[in-house]
């Protein structure tokens, strides 16, 4: 009975040995090996074989991370405060700078992109801030790609998700924008005014040549107001009839 239970001891110590001993990583997984507390190498994907107590090793994934970046308070450098969420994606390209040279790399990597991301909006006008998002994105993403190189992280991509104004600076863009809107109708009436007063000019000298043209357009005038369903007929008397008709007047001494 004795050796019956010490021998299921040591089976059950072989299997805890190899346990620790093969280690099976996929195809997105690396393992970081430590021998003896000093970083040893990289392993895998695969099976690999660790002594066991020697070697000790920590899983990275290498696949991309999708890191949701909380809503920030942000003032723009023109004074308007607004809140900010951005969406990051980042990878690990070296397994041993992620693991070695920061604590948490997750918690690093967040960390830094709140604060990268009221950095670089505060540089920046609300009117930039919501129109130039592809421009702002860029700019974060490279701060963060040059900040995070030293831990072996790669930044792939900065997305601004939303961006939340009170109520009282949604109503004051509405009536700027408003009021721009009655800007550009206004330059555009009189730009017409402009335009039309040109060409009035251009067919005043025109009729000016001749005389007779000027003839022609009253009568042109005088058929299109008599086409027109009205009873009351305004004719415009040129002032050289009314001089002839003084000419002939008998009561002229």
């Amino acid at each position: 009975m004795g050796m019956q239970i010490g021998f299921t001891m040591l089976l059950l110590l072989l299997i805890a040995l190899a346990a620790s001993t093969f280690r099976i990583l996929r195809e997105y997984e690396r393992a970081v090996v430590f021998q003896l507390g000093r970083f040893w190498q990289v392993k895998g994907p695969g099976l690999i074989l660790l002594i066991p107590v020697v070697q000790q090793m920590i899983r990275v994934d290498l696949r991309t991370i999708v890191l949701d970046v909380p809503p920030q308070d942000v003032i723009t450098r023109d004074n308007v405060s607004v809140k900010v969420n951005a969406v990051l994606y980042f990878r690990v390209l070296d397994p041993q700078k992620a693991i070695i040279q920061v604590e948490n790399f997750l918690m690093a990597t967040s960390q830094l992109a709140q604060t990268t991301l009221r950095a670089v909006l505060g540089k920046h006008d609300l009117d930039q801030l919501l129109a130039e998002r592809e421009q702002l994105n860029g700019d974060i993403q490279q701060v963060l790609d040059a900040q995070t190189d030293a831990w072996g992280i790669k930044v792939a991509n900065v997305e601004i998700k939303h961006v939340d104004l009170n109520e009282s600076m949604i109503r004051a863009i509405a009536r700027q924008a408003e009021a721009e809107r009655e800007r550009r109708a206004k330059v555009i009436h009189a730009e017409g005014e402009l335009q039309a007063s040109e060409k009035l000019m251009q067919a005043a000298e025109m009729l000016g040549r001749q005389p007779g043209a000027m003839q022609l357009r009253y009568m042109q005038t005088l058929g299109s107001i008599a086409g027109d369903k009205s009873s009351t007929i305004v004719f415009p008397l040129p002032i050289e009839l009314l001089k002839g008709m003084a000419e002939l007047s008998p009561n002229k001494a």
